[in-house]
């Protein structure tokens, strides 16, 4: 991908180990990116149409880069979004165990709650806010479906949009020019 691409997400910084978090004790290959610059870069994918290739380059201002540094930034900064990419799945495979459940609890309860109606309804059949009783407990039951139906309707899209952003970011060329290289093609 050349660097006239419109997909092309350009980050300056001084040295290259500014991009990783100093508070990661993990070698360099599996260290986490540092929050700003992965949110930076998350961001600015975002703003990319969603069928356009992604590539990122990485200059260096007082740093020369080689191609072993190039080959570790690849695979940190592909490693790094292929786990967060897995870590919303997880989430999204838990959003819908949650949904389930809430389902289940939901039904049950608006059985129980038509079936105390029904219940209470006969019971009372003679007075005038027995429909009142009725209705309540019937409304009730419903609203107990609510979150698992936000659950299925809306709560997923955001989740598993964001996981194929990810896979997006862990598959895009990442490309590293340190400062010898801005520094020749100025001459």
């Amino acid at each position: 991908m050349t660097a006239a691409a419109a997909g092309a997400m350009r980050l300056y910084v001084g040295e290259l180990r500014q991009l990783f978090d100093s508070l990661d004790p993990a070698p360099f290959r599996e260290r986490d990116l540092d929050p700003k610059a992965a949110e930076y870069i998350v961001d600015s994918a975002r703003e990319a149409p969603a069928g356009e290739a992604l590539a990122l380059q990485v200059h260096l201002g007082r740093q020369p880069a080689d191609e072993g540094t190039a080959a570790l930034l690849s695979d940190a900064v592909h490693e790094y979004f292929e786990r967060r990419a897995a870590v919303r799945r997880r989430d999204l495979r838990q959003l819908f165990r949650t949904g389930r459940l809430s389902l289940l609890i939901g039904l049950v309860f608006l059985a129980g709650a038509i079936a105390l109606a029904q219940w209470l309804g006969s019971l009372i059949e003679h007075e005038g806010y027995a429909w009142l009783v009725s209705e309540s407990l019937i409304i009730g039951g419903w609203v107990a479906l609510w979150r698992p139906m936000e659950i299925f309707l809306y709560d997923w899209w955001p989740i598993r949009a964001d996981a194929r952003l990810y896979d997006r970011l862990a598959a895009m060329p990442v490309t590293l020019r340190g400062a010898d290289a801005a520094a020749g093609s100025a001459a």
